[in-house]
């Protein structure tokens, strides 16, 4: 009937049911082992997991290995006492997880009241390293299930920063069964026993011995239960009129009284039992039933379901600068974000050719795209670290989970955009940045370059210590305390804010990759033929961007004339005279070429060439190789 697994065998079984499940729910005990009110709630909610695969495994379980097989899964963790606290950091960094609190697990006695009793000290420990970890556990929780208001509310008294977390209250839970059990106890015995129940236990929170004093200051008869099953507790819960509870310490929502109750007993207890103020329980012994029935066990299966199948929010961001007068095809490009981000961010440079005010009308007809203009002095010396700091403004705008950045002259393919909102979905929780494929295109769509890489840094979660500038190793500064980079970086990796290293990306190109591209440069037929078969597969299975700069052949000649020298000038600082040494193109100065020239070198590089690399001078006897793809051109340059 449920779709469940339940496996305790060797570690290789649990991490193909791992891998096969949808929730892993983790525990200390299960109710074949210890048959408590934490392990009967659990119990209900792993039978009530509907049509999701749930994964039973123990705490003492968790190992590197067991992680790893979960980390696209949904976790949830209940009691933890035998979990290793070292693994803590690792399950926060890495897993997507919620937690039902029982008791109070940041006290080293689970119970302030306790710590106060063996102690004699007031409970300190929310400010010790066990209060401190647990809470910091239960901070990287996407979800936090409590069993009563008061439990929750005292947490948030000495955790206050839990209280911005998703917080529900859902109580102990009951299975159909039971409650129609409970209801045959209440509804089927009508001669009861006028004496009070009291159940025994050698623990000092439980408080027998104030609730024998409260039956004799009362005057109630009564008997003390002990011994017996689950089952037998609940027949003799039929057959007394009273249940005497006083624990001596906070009971965040005991199952037994619950269950007195609903058997028809007379409830006499404190106020440490923190549900007995909530509203489900003032009302009749009807309405604590349709509580249970309709709250617990589907509001926990509802957050949970709607955590697995949430859409993270996307933002995708860019920048511009006379993109018309440069030929870019920034519409299509702003354009194609807009149809799987929940926002796109551009921000413009101070255009002066029409850009801004095409940006404005756009911006007007979609109300996803939203637009700035950050202008900056373009005539500084060093205007090309500017193109990294307008990324990084770019991305400070952006209000999603996700960042996804382009630039104006990269376009998403159509069949990519559920790509990648699905990819949000699987990417393990340590993961901050993700490169994606680059389909280059060498002076239009019948050739894909392989002289440079097939990647870029693409996606990455939007945390605030990502942005976008100069590598730490990498930064020099200038006689005048101005900014520049040596080479290594085109000044717009993605850095973090406080001490501007690298941030860590997850790359799905490898060594061996590497390798067969290099053979291919080299001309290699069998491995142009293995590469162009990898490069086809990968684009069909991860989502990427089309990238036109070099499409155009001719006005990419022109943007390295009018442009690209002097930005890689200002953004190394070097000095480079207008010879023909310097340019790589022609052998004469750029000032001595002309446009039929620029024309007839791009129709030669694009018949004879597969790419260069313009940091040495072409060399047609030296043709670069490249591949064919088979997918089409995204559709908005189709019919652009």
């Amino acid at each position: 009937m449920f779709n469940k697994v339940n496996i305790f065998g060797d570690k290789e079984t649990l991490i193909e049911k791992i891998r096969d499940a949808d929730v892993i729910f983790v525990a200390d005990l299960y109710t074949d082992e210890y048959l408590g009110g934490a392990e009967l709630t659990t119990e209900v909610l792993y039978e009530g997991s509907g049509n999701k695969k749930v994964c039973k495994i123990k705490c003492k379980d968790i190992s590197n290995e067991v992680v790893e097989a979960g980390l696209l899964k949904h976790w949830v963790f209940f009691n933890y006492a035998s979990l290793n606290l070292n693994t803590i950091p690792g399950i926060v960094a890495n897993l997507n997880y919620s937690i039902v609190e029982y008791d109070y697990k940041f006290c080293m006695y689970r119970s302030t009241e306790k710590h106060l009793k063996e102690t004699g000290q007031d409970c300190d420990c929310h400010n010790q390293q066990l209060g401190k970890l647990v809470s910091s556990f239960m901070f990287g929780a996407r979800k936090i299930f409590w069993m009563s208001e008061g439990q929750r509310d005292f947490y948030f008294e000495n955790f206050p920063f839990l209280e911005n977390k998703n917080n529900y209250v859902i109580s102990s839970a009951f299975n159909l069964e039971m409650i129609s059990k409970l209801k045959s106890n209440r509804e089927g015995n009508t001669k009861r026993l006028p004496k009070a129940m009291i159940v025994g236990s050698s623990s000092w929170i439980k408080g027998v011995e104030d609730s024998i004093d409260y039956c004799k200051s009362k005057k109630i008869d009564f008997d003390i239960v002990h011994n017996v099953t689950h089952d037998e507790m609940l027949t003799k819960m039929s057959q007394y009129e009273h249940f005497v509870f006083m624990p001596r310490g906070k009971d965040t929502c005991p199952r037994i009284l619950i269950e007195a109750r609903l058997s028809g007993m007379k409830i006499h207890t404190n106020k440490n039992c923190q549900h007995t103020s909530e509203s489900w329980w003032q009302g009749t012994n009807d309405d604590v039933e349709s509580y249970l029935k309709n709250h617990t066990v589907q509001k926990f299966w509802k957050e949970i379901v709607d955590n697995i199948n949430r859409k993270s929010t996307i933002s995708g961001y860019t920048t511009t600068r006379n993109c018309i007068s440069q030929k870019y095809p920034y519409k299509e490009a702003i354009l194609s974000m807009s149809k799987f981000c929940d926002q796109v961010v551009v921000v413009d440079g101070g255009s002066t050719d029409g850009t801004w005010e095409s940006l404005v009308e756009l911006s007007e007809n979609n109300e996803k795209i939203i637009i700035e203009q950050k202008k900056r002095d373009w005539s500084h010396k060093r205007f090309a670290v500017f193109d990294g700091l307008q990324k990084a403004y770019a991305r400070s705008l952006c209000t999603g989970e996700w960042c996804w950045q382009m630039d104006s002259d990269e376009i998403v393919h159509e069949d990519d955009y559920d790509k990648i909102v699905n990819l949000t979905k699987q990417i393990p929780k340590s993961i901050h940045l993700l490169a994606l494929p680059v389909i280059e295109y060498w002076g239009g769509s019948e050739k894909v370059r392989i002289d440079v890489n097939p990647w870029k840094w693409r996606m990455s979660r939007n945390l605030p210590h990502i942005t976008h500038g100069i590598p730490s190793n990498l930064r020099k500064f200038d006689e005048n305390g101005d900014l520049y980079a040596a080479p290594g970086t085109d000044g717009c990796d993605y850095i973090n804010t406080e001490d501007h290293n690298v941030i860590p990306c997850v790359n799905f190109y490898n060594q061996d990759i590497h390798t067969v591209r290099m053979m291919s440069l080299q001309g290699n037929e069998d491995h142009i033929e293995t590469y162009e078969n990898w490069f086809n597969n990968l684009i069909n299975q991860l989502p990427g961007v089309h990238h036109y700069s070099w499409y155009d052949l001719e006005r990419k000649i022109k943007t390295y004339k009018n442009y690209w020298s002097k930005h890689w000038q200002s953004m190394y600082d070097i000095k480079q005279e207008d010879t023909p040494e310097n340019n790589m193109f022609f052998d004469k100065s750029w000032s001595d070429v002309s446009d039929d020239e620029i024309k007839e070198l791009a129709l030669k590089l694009k018949d004879k060439m597969g790419g260069w690399i313009f940091h040495n001078k072409i060399d047609f006897d030296k043709p670069t190789p490249h591949v064919y793809i088979e997918r089409e051109e995204p559709k908005l340059m189709r019919e652009s």
